[in-house]
């Protein structure tokens, strides 16, 4: 793993849980930790309520756009987390995959959005003490 480890969310639409993953991660790995996401057949723009969910969290992820998965993102990544994209991601060896099981936020309006939301910074804070664990092992 490079001294700043690259992790890459990726689900269907890179519009809702993808999206709400890389403004946590961006937000709570304080530029330790590189952000990447993408989708396997990406929207045109962000879930309007994924936004709203993450503005509550003082965390702006309006202006981000979802973006197509690339093999080039995912060579470039030392951890791959999934979201409900199932074999659309492209495998390589020494890479790191997880795959989190979440809701789709898609057509849910903010009461339903909120607990996935929340579920995802739960894990997005795991991971963050997982990474940043292993590259203080690594320095060492």
């Amino acid at each position: 793993m490079a001294d700043k480890p690259t992790v890459l969310f990726v689900c269907v639409h890179n519009a809702g849980r993808s999206q709400m993953a890389a403004g946590y991660l961006r937000e709570l790995g304080a530029g330790r930790i590189e952000v990447l996401s993408a989708g396997s057949a990406p929207k045109d723009q962000i879930n309007p309520v994924a936004v709203e969910a993450m503005a509550e969290e003082g965390i702006d992820i309006a202006e981000n756009t979802p973006k197509v998965l690339t093999v080039e993102a995912v060579k470039e990544s030392d951890v791959v987390i999934t979201m409900g994209c199932g074999d659309a991601c492209p495998i390589f060896p020494g890479k790191r995959y997880e795959d989190w099981e979440l809701d789709d936020p898609a057509g849910q309006g903010i009461e339903s959005v909120r607990p996935i939301r929340d579920e995802i910074r739960t894990r997005v804070e795991a991971l963050i003490a997982d990474l940043l664990e292993d590259a203080e092992e690594g320095a060492a």
